[in-house]
């Protein structure tokens, strides 16, 4: 991995991430949207655990089409509707990620742009060129 970790202590308090990351010089970068976990004919689970592993195998999806890997992966901002959810969203994210510990930022909002949605991840990952 190219990238250096700087952890300070604080987010090992708090859950499996990391304080902060420096990326190398010359590096491929990718952007995700807010992804959300919604199904291929545009359906919607109700449930936050089933939305979920649908938008990590949308990141998943899209890594790969960028030739990445979750070991690219340097900075998640997630989005969820309810803090009740965290947990399990916690729990199903904690899977996906394994050992990989990006920097990261969960935040409890009102909405996301459907109502129904109930967690929106975006990424962003760089992999040397």
């Amino acid at each position: 991995m190219s990238h250096l970790i700087h952890d300070i202590g604080v987010s090992h308090q708090i859950g499996r991430y990391s304080d902060a990351i420096e990326v190398s010089p010359n590096m491929r970068w990718l952007f995700t949207s807010g992804t959300p976990g919604l199904e291929a004919d545009g359906k919607v689970p109700a449930d936050i655990s089933c939305q979920t592993e649908l938008a990590w195998k949308h990141i998943l999806h899209m890594l790969e089409r960028a030739d990445m890997a979750l070991t690219d992966v340097v900075k998640i901002t997630q989005y969820l509707t309810r803090a009740e959810d965290i947990a399990a969203y916690a729990k199903v994210r904690a899977r996906y990620l394994g050992d990989v510990e990006p920097a990261s930022m969960l935040l409890v909002i009102p909405q996301l742009v459907r109502p129904e949605f109930l967690v929106e991840i975006e990424i962003i990952a760089a992999k040397a060129q």
